[in-house]
């Protein structure tokens, strides 16, 4: 009779408890990098090109807005939301319940932000784009008006619920450690 190898199968509990897990890292650290960058924005970016003439203002953001859609960006942009509401999905069973209400929190926030992305800051991005060149424009302050102020602000709001997305995502983690721990010992 042949020998069978051993078995090295996960328990179906420690295996979802393990994606979960791992849910949770990839949205918080996917979370962080979004939250970052518009971060980033608010507190340097828009800083400084508050201080140049208007051309170069318009200039600068729509060589922004023109190459920041690039393989670095969509990850974080795109996984974020997905990754969130995947981990929201996997918590939906009774051993996930302590950590669902923290990410749907975190899923609804982001969720805001991205419908602020999508909704008002490519219109505004696509508005500035349309104006055209800047050296031919015969009011530019007229068109920075139009774009800079609204756009700051919407930015402040995605970069706050963005960055309390990531703070609940973290909490989510903390509990999901805590009720592993628990599970594990028991």
């Amino acid at each position: 009779m042949p020998l069978s190898p051993p078995s090295v199968a996960i328990p179906p509990s420690r295996g979802g408890r393990l994606a979960r897990g791992w849910a949770l890292a990839s949205a918080t650290t996917l979370m962080g990098l979004i939250a970052g960058f518009f971060y980033a924005y608010a507190c340097s970016v828009m800083i400084g090109l508050a201080r140049v003439d208007d051309r170069v203002f318009i200039a600068s953001m729509q060589w922004i807005n023109a190459t920041v859609r690039n393989v670095w960006f969509a990850p974080a942009f795109f996984g974020a939301l997905l990754v969130t509401a995947v981990a929201a999905a996997l918590h939906l069973k009774r051993d996930g319940r302590p950590v669902l209400p923290w990410v749907l929190a975190a899923l609804v926030l982001y969720g805001a932000a991205f419908g602020i992305t999508t909704g008002i800051s490519v219109p505004l991005n696509d508005r500035l784009a349309a104006a055209g060149d800047p050296a031919a424009l015969t009011d530019p302050g007229a068109v920075r008006a139009a774009y800079e102020g609204v756009w700051v602000s919407w930015n402040t709001t995605r970069t706050v619920a963005s960055t309390v997305a990531l703070a609940c995502l973290v909490r989510a983690l903390m509990l999901h450690g805590r009720h592993a721990a628990v599970s594990s010992s028991g």
